[in-house]
């Protein structure tokens, strides 16, 4: 099984229409194209579907992270900050995320998203995750 297939994204990300679209260094690149259910203002991704898509991107690379360290633990969100930095245009959306620390209680995640050039991110975000082993 490649690594792709190895990630299963939740039933919210897929009824929005995301995907994974690649991996890239070991993370996920989460990818979603715009379409009237992602619209905010006429013509433009709705800022809640760009924070839909970071946390994705977000839970997506701690995932292929723990998965690498041949770890089973359960991932539960703390915290997440998210900087919107420019407008969403209609035209696909990608994410990645990078663990910055994996401990064995929390993990700290910056997600960034992205459209046509990848040097000109739309939104980017911290979020915090507490890590607990999972119970057989």
């Amino acid at each position: 099984m490649d690594q792709v297939s190895a990630i299963a994204l939740p039933p919210y990300a897929l009824a929005m229409g995301m995907m994974i679209d690649r991996m890239d260094q070991g993370s996920p690149v989460i990818a979603m194209d715009y379409s009237p259910r992602a619209t905010g203002r006429p013509g433009f991704f709705h800022g809640g579907v760009i924070g839909g898509v970071l946390e994705m991107a977000g839970f997506a690379a701690l995932s292929a992270e723990i998965a690498r360290q041949g770890s089973d633990m359960r991932i539960r969100p703390i915290n997440i900050s998210t900087e919107y930095l420019r407008s969403g245009l209609p035209e696909r959306l990608y994410a990645r995320g990078e663990v910055v620390r994996a401990g064995r209680r929390v993990a700290n995640v910056r997600i960034e998203a992205w459209q046509s050039d990848r040097d000109r991110p739309v939104a980017s975000c911290w979020m915090n995750f507490q890590l607990s082993p999972r119970k057989v």
